[in-house]
């Protein structure tokens, strides 16, 4: 079969495949290009989820007429010249409005704001009309009809008209992250109105636009730089999280991104301080020199390579843990909300309550029963103590001392325990209500956490080396991290072209699973080039052994007992959520409890 040119609209449309997927393909495309012309209002009109309808109206720069000719062309573009290099705009490719025109009915009018008129032009399924002159307001609008009637196999492959409409609001909402200088509209006939003034350089009042206005109350600054990577943003507390991870935005030089790097390392950040199934909320701007970021990966420019992925993976994993560890203790004002409304006046039917009564024994969150606790006493030496009461009457003699200051502690002073599980607090502006178990679950944690990032692990000497058989590759890339996982207490050796010796396993983990251990270490490295497998395996052993060990539902505290629990809560990273992402405790502000009662 000879070989022949395909023609120009073939080609559009063979392109149109990769960029314009779906409607709100078209319209990342059509917001980035407003963008890139300086706009600081877009609005966006959408019809039948986009289909139908999709138009983008901006005040940027505009065109004129010879602009408008080529701009409808294969790639052209004034945005890069003879290099990839230095890439500082969201487009570059200059194939997005010829793809969009060559499966659509696409008009564009423009006019620069020197210019006394504007013109417009059209394209059809590859087809295009005429320049003629057109009566249009500085900037340009884009209207896109009739999206994949040249092409109807397309048709078939998109959702609903609600689920393509949702997809345009989420590129939106990305978009309005990402320029917080520019007001963004998006309305039409499939959609409530939805808008986003301009907030200026304030990115925490946008990000509380879209993300609501609870993320301001819950996230933590990010600022930090490692080498020639800075890293901003802001990433929720812990307990702050979502069923989902669509509340995790990336930029990287501006450019929202959904790069499985970058997710994974939030992923890694936020290891034992979330529940599994739950997902953090976070929003980070990376910003390097072009050169050291690849974004010519995909015709839709949504991933990205990095040069040193490594490095970008440890700056997001370290900045977010400092942070958690500086300011993610505290607890979640959603659950002050949600404490709150099961407080409202009007109780339950009594047919709606629980029926048995809560138990320490019965609780389906109680811990693992040891027959002897964590280095404590018996439980019944505890029985003849006095407990902190929370009756009206002095519990002190004027001769005793004053009671603790509550001021200079973040968690107040311990004033009862109830249901021998919970440790009701005094703050200066209201209580702290404390799950014991969990909270000390999380201070044994990270004490034998520590312990292991201090000092070499132990090690088991196997008296038969285990012979892992695995791709050349990837005993490359293993042995390059010898001495990374000899620190975590895995010695390994080279066995030859094709395999590796394993010599040494970590004592923590008793009997090891070498080849499906090495396995999986092997595809870690090759794709992260990382090799925190092993550690998060380490870590996960000492979060069991931590929950074995620690101060039991049911157990009754004395009083320096649960101030001591307290004080030591204030100064451990992470302490309020236990190992399995529970929070440890829930603070109510007094104002909370006053409204309560009907008084504010």
């Amino acid at each position: 079969m000879a070989i022949r040119q395909l023609s120009e609209t073939l080609i559009n449309q063979i392109a149109a495949g990769e960029v314009v997927e779906r409607p709100a393909s078209a319209a990342k495309e059509l917001i980035e290009n407003a963008l890139d012309a300086g706009a600081t209002r877009i609005e966006i009109a959408t019809s039948g989820g986009g289909k139908a309808l999709l138009r983008v109206s901006d005040n940027g720069s505009g065109m004129d007429a010879a602009d408008l000719e080529l701009a409808v062309r294969r790639h052209c573009t004034s945005k890069i010249s003879e290099t990839l290099e230095d890439i500082r705009t969201l487009g570059f490719r200059g194939e997005a409005l010829p793809s969009i025109g060559s499966v659509a009915r696409l008009s564009i009018a423009s006019r620069r704001r020197d210019s006394s008129g504007g013109h417009e032009i059209a394209v059809a399924g590859g087809k295009i009309a005429h320049l003629r002159p057109a009566a249009a307001n500085p900037g340009t609008i884009v209207e896109v009809r009739d999206l994949f009637f040249a092409t109807p196999a397309r048709l078939k492959f998109l959702k609903t008209e609600k689920a393509e409409a949702g997809a345009i609001t989420e590129i939106v909402k990305r978009m309005a992250i990402a320029f917080p200088a520019v007001r963004f509209v998006l309305s039409g006939s499939d959609r409530t109105t939805l808008e986003f003034p301009a907030t200026g350089d304030d990115h925490l009042a946008r990000m509380a636009q879209v993300l609501g206005k609870e993320f301001r109350d819950n996230a933590i600054a990010l600022d930090a730089v490692r080498e020639e990577i800075a890293l901003t943003g802001f990433a929720g507390v812990p307990t702050f999280n979502r069923g989902n991870s669509a509340h995790q935005y990336a930029f990287v030089n501006g450019r929202p991104v959904q790069d499985k790097l970058i997710l994974s390392a939030i992923r890694g950040a936020y290891a034992e301080t979330i529940p599994s199934g739950r997902h953090p909320v976070a929003v980070l701007s990376i910003t390097l020199d072009p050169a050291l970021v690849d974004v010519n990966v995909h015709p839709a420019k949504s991933d990205v390579r990095f040069r040193d992925p490594g490095l970008v993976r440890g700056l997001i994993v370290g900045a977010i843990r400092a942070a958690l560890a500086r300011d993610g203790s505290r607890a979640a004002t959603t659950g002050a909300s949600d404490m709150l409304r099961s407080f409202r006046p009007g109780f339950q039917p009594h047919a709606q309550r629980p029926q048995t009564p809560w138990s320490a024994e019965t609780s389906p969150s109680r811990p693992y029963q040891p027959t002897t606790g964590f280095g404590e006493r018996p439980q019944a030496s505890f029985d003849g103590l006095s407990m902190p009461a929370a009756r009206a009457e002095p519990q002190f003699s004027p001769q005793s001392a004053a009671p603790e200051p509550i001021a200079r502690y973040p968690l107040g002073a311990a004033r009862a325990q109830i249901h021998a599980n919970y440790i009701v607090a005094q703050t200066e502006d209201g209580l702290v209500i404390v799950d014991q178990h969990a909270a000390h679950e999380r201070l044994v944690f990270e004490a034998m956490r520590k312990a292991l990032h201090s000092k070499r692990l132990a090690s088991q000497v196997l008296l038969i080396p285990e012979i892992v058989d695995i791709p050349e590759e990837d005993c490359d890339r293993l042995m390059q991290h010898a001495a990374e996982l000899s620190e975590l207490g895995l010695a390994i050796e080279r066995f030859g072209p094709g395999a590796i010796a394993v010599r040494e396993t970590p004592a923590m983990l008793g009997e090891v699973d070498a080849h499906g251990l090495i396995r999986q270490l092997a595809d870690e490295i090759a794709e992260w080039d990382t090799a925190s497998g092993l550690s998060a395996k380490l870590e996960y052993v000492a979060a069991t052994m931590a929950c074995h060990g620690s101060v039991r539902s049911g157990r009754r505290l004395r009083p320096e007992e649960m101030n001591a629990l307290l004080r030591e809560m204030e100064v451990t990273p992470g302490s309020g959520q236990c190992n399995h992402g529970r929070p440890t405790y829930i603070e109510l502000k007094l104002s909370d409890i006053e409204r309560l009662f009907g008084r504010s």
